[in-house]
């Protein structure tokens, strides 16, 4: 999971699990909403990891909004998309692996 700021354009943390849950993404976002404070939206697709319960709770919670995208429609997270495509191509695949 890649955490990114849309505005600055900034990698703000990548997170490395073969299976991501809503635990997983909360804790991610808190690390990230205590050093920066809280967006006023997270804007992500729409797996199970950010669409569970707990995660839409926590993050009304502390006062953000969500702003999900649509299935099939990567261009509204263009950014996150073409970042996730250079990481995987830069790092991910060097040496053909």
């Amino acid at each position: 999971m890649n955490i990114l700021d849309d505005h600055g354009r900034e990698c703000l943390a990548i997170r490395v699990k073969r299976k991501l849950n809503s635990t997983d993404v909360i804790d991610a976002l808190t690390d990230q909403f205590i050093l920066r404070g809280v967006p006023a939206y997270i804007r992500s697709d729409n797996g199970p990891e950010f669409t569970a319960q707990a995660v839409r709770d926590w993050i009304g919670a502390v006062g953000a909004k969500t702003a999900y995208i649509e299935p099939g429609s990567p261009w509204e997270n263009g950014y996150c998309e073409s970042f996730n495509a250079r990481f995987r191509d830069e790092l991910l695949n060097v040496g053909g692996l």
